[in-house]
């Protein structure tokens, strides 16, 4: 993946406004890029979705977004209820070290999450994709009063802000279905936090024995999962990077106000 990134000045003001990102525009044969003007705020937050169409997404494998997922009220929804393909999306341009905000919103006794570091993998015969979820951490989404994930797992590592299936999310602060939570990701050089509504609820280190043992004990173990626990245990791949998903759990979900500032 192309990381260059151009920062267009403000002769004025002297000040960053705009970012260029490169994104790629497809998996599968040569792969291709565009490039993609977004906002960036005074902070350095670039703003990926800009609320009126689907520039730099697409459908993960794929070269467009799919029918399930609509841009309505500025957010980006998947609807359950429209008829057509549905899975995962990517925004289509790999991050390193980062903090990632944005807003969720689910529906009653829904599910989803959102992806980070997240690779396009080839399945060992090169005929399709491995499940993005296997090649990265998920920041979980769910309706933690309603959805039967928050009941399973250990000590609610099931529940929305965790780490899914490895660390639960603590203090667990989420508002209801129907109400919008704030989640606030940073990778750093390995070091992960999470924070929901903006409490840290979690943190973990990326490819130590720590986080080996973690997956080890989780559902991508090396015995339960050997292509996951693989897959995982190099999450980022060789360079330490990644795309941002959101994931497609056949719930409807609604998120908006998506930025990321690089470290």
């Amino acid at each position: 993946m192309i990381a260059a990134l151009a920062m267009s000045m403000s002769l004025s003001a002297q000040k960053v406004t705009t970012a260029e990102l490169y994104v790629s525009q497809g998996f599968q044969g040569p792969e291709c890029y565009e490039k993609v003007t977004v906002p960036v705020d005074k902070n350095g937050y670039m703003t990926i979705f800009n609320g009126k169409d689907f520039a730099g997404w697409r459908g993960y494998g794929l070269t467009k977004v799919t029918d399930k997922w609509v841009v309505e009220d500025g957010c980006i929804k998947f609807d359950s209820k429209k008829q057509g393909r549905g899975g995962d999306i990517i925004f289509a341009h790999k991050f390193k070290n980062f903090e990632l905000e944005m807003e969720w919103k689910i529906s009653e006794g829904g599910n989803s999450g959102i992806f980070y570091l997240a690779q396009e993998t080839c399945t060992a015969d090169g005929k399709s994709l491995e499940p993005i979820y296997i090649s990265c951490p998920e920041c979980q989404v769910l309706d933690n009063e309603n959805h039967p994930d928050a009941k399973l797992g250990v000590d609610g590592n099931r529940k929305s802000s965790s780490l899914y299936d490895m660390i639960p999310a603590k203090p667990q602060n989420a508002k209801p279905f129907g109400e919008w939570n704030k989640v606030k990701i940073v990778v750093n050089n390995g070091v992960v936090t999470h924070f929901q509504n903006g409490v840290q609820v979690l943190q973990y280190t990326l490819w130590t024995p720590e986080w080996v043992e973690m997956l080890q004990k989780s559902k991508f173990s090396e015995q339960n999962w050997p292509v996951a626990f693989e897959l995982l245990k190099e999450c980022g791949g060789p360079n330490h990077e990644g795309l941002i998903g959101m994931q497609d759990h056949g719930d409807t979900v609604w998120y908006r106000n998506i930025k990321v500032k690089e470290l």
